[in-house]
């Protein structure tokens, strides 16, 4: 027989191994998506800097291919795990997340590099938000990768595109590949 105080322990342990694991499946879904992302944005930004004239649909292109392969993703991570963790609802997050996003920047009527500044922030502040819940590396990559996006439009000139390739770009993969470790 077990006594009161050992059955709360047991419990407790049995909660705390189920926290962590449904926050490993989220750092594992969170990483591909960081991985996939960063790829995309360091391929849109390297398009902007060499032919901004292609930027615009260069940055289409990363939407969408962006929003399909975070429904793939997650359609292949519920076949894995079984857990759902990208539906319906996530899509329809993505879809007034975006429109938001292009209401303010028509209304702001930013040029290139605001625009190069505006979407990495606006898109940091919810890796902020999401670390108030999932765990403090979301929080902590959305902060640096936020504050480092706003060194570079206030200091770096027509290098902007490159540098935010690799501040947001690479610093996604990098992100993400941390992730995966935690």
């Amino acid at each position: 027989m077990i006594d009161s105080l050992e059955a709360a322990r047991a419990l407790s342990e049995i909660e705390d191994v189920t926290r962590r694991v449904r926050q490993s499946q989220i750092y594992r879904l969170a990483s591909l998506l960081m991985i996939l992302w960063g790829a995309l944005v360091f391929a849109g930004n390297l398009v902007t800097y060499l032919t901004p004239f292609y930027a615009e649909k260069a940055w289409l292109s990363v939407y969408v291919l962006g929003i399909g392969g975070s429904v793939l993703l997650g359609a292949l991570e519920k076949a894995r795990s079984g857990v759902r963790s990208f539906d319906l609802r996530a899509l329809l997050a993505f879809v007034m997340f975006f429109a938001f996003g292009f209401f303010v920047e028509t209304i702001g009527h930013f040029g290139p590099r605001e625009m190069g500044a505006f979407w990495p922030v606006y898109f940091m502040l919810f890796y902020g938000l999401a670390g108030l819940w999932f765990g403090i590396a979301f929080t902590v990559f959305g902060l640096c990768v936020t504050a480092l996006t706003l060194i570079g439009y206030l200091y770096v000139g027509v290098a902007f595109p490159l540098w935010m390739a690799v501040v947001n770009g690479v610093g996604l993969i990098l992100g993400g590949l941390w992730m995966r470790r935690s």
